[in-house]
């Protein structure tokens, strides 16, 4: 029969194996490797598979935690039926239904048997599946664990409103323009941060830095905040609504891991076709991520005393002009010239007085 003689095909296996990356939590993460490490021991053994390890790598993610509550006679309560009554050193709570007082317990991993488990349907139904998902990713780094907390999450659905609100309320005018990233003029700023920010985020995704992400996001949104507002409003010029489409389309996509129903609907907002998980990754371009300054140390007979941030491709002159205008080295020189001042491109300067 088929199933004795060739149960597997070495190349589908050679093409797919080793998985390029496990991810879950610690508890499960134990079992699940010694289990899948004996059965490839074993198929390697018996020729069905070539290799050692079934998972190029690995990452133990952090758990989310809420806090514990109990009644005087020891029974756990949900916190969806608890109410607060009071915050800071002396918080206490209560039954919400009876009145009935609640012993705040340690924040601890949410379990069943201890009742700290926030319903996810009910998280849904408030927030919507987008908003959970990134507020759990922006709390902290992946491996730690996530106090959930409510104001956390409302902060993150105030963040999906804000980007829905900007990029809905710009969607006409940007559906009608391509998207073309700006080379000069007051557009260009627009084109630098986006691009940057797809460089770094993009980077971020890499090493499963989502919090990381998440911030640079944020700082994304508020640079395009102003210019969607003034493409919403009409008082962009052409440029910088070429500029901001680019800019847009970009975000999506940075936004559509995370937030995938979003995303696809500012996609259609905006013009695009088909649906963003299934289109290319943005490329970023090098001339927009390059750094245009330098920022050299200072020295004034061989000790530093301040930086200078100067463009990248200033030459000598501007080099020496700027040095001399630094508070440092005018108190050094006290209206004397220096005998001598050293520049190493883009490296340092030293002053001999």
């Amino acid at each position: 029969p088929w199933l004795e003689t060739a149960p597997t095909d070495r190349q589908v296996v050679d093409r797919w194996l080793p998985v390029d990356q496990y991810i879950g939590g610690i508890e499960h993460a134990i079992l699940h490797l010694l289990y899948s490490r004996f059965f490839t021991r074993a198929m390697k053994a018996t020729g069905h598979i070539g290799l050692d390890e079934p998972f190029a790598g690995l990452f133990t993610q952090g758990m989310v935690v809420h806090e514990t509550y109990k009644t005087p006679d020891g029974e756990w309560v949900e916190p969806a039926a608890v109410t607060i009554e009071s915050e800071g050193e002396a918080r206490r709570a209560k039954v919400t239904a009876t009145g009935a007082p609640v012993e705040i317990g340690p924040i601890e991993k949410m379990s069943k048997s201890k009742k700290n488990v926030v319903d996810p349907d009910d998280i849904i139904a408030s927030y919507g599946a987008d908003t959970a998902r990134f507020f759990v990713l922006s709390d902290s780094p992946p491996d730690r664990d996530v106090i959930w907390s409510e104001a956390g999450v409302e902060g993150a659905h105030r963040f999906v409103q804000r980007l829905w609100r900007l990029v809905s309320e710009a969607s006409d005018t940007l559906k009608t323009v391509d998207a073309k990233p700006a080379s000069e003029g007051p557009a260009l700023a627009i084109s630098q941060v986006a691009h940057k920010t797809l460089k770094a985020v993009q980077a971020d995704y890499d090493k499963l830095a989502f919090n990381k992400a998440v911030a640079r996001l944020y700082e994304l949104v508020n640079a395009l905040a102003g210019p969607l507002t003034q493409v919403a409003d009409g008082s962009a010029d052409a440029a910088t609504i070429a500029a901001v489409k680019d800019a847009t389309t970009i975000l999506i996509n940075l936004v559509a891991p995370m937030m995938p129903h979003l995303a696809e609907q500012c996609w259609q907002e905006i013009g695009g076709t088909g649906l963003v998980a299934r289109g290319a990754w943005p490329t970023y371009h090098e001339a927009l991520v390059a750094e245009n300054e330098v920022t050299m140390p200072v020295q004034i007979n061989g000790k530093k005393r301040g930086d200078l941030t100067i463009a990248r491709d200033a030459d000598q002159t501007a080099i020496e002009r700027a040095v001399l205008a630094l508070d440092p080295v005018k108190a050094a020189l006290n209206g004397q010239s220096p005998k001598k001042i050293i520049v190493v491109p883009q490296r340092i300067v030293n002053v001999v007085v």
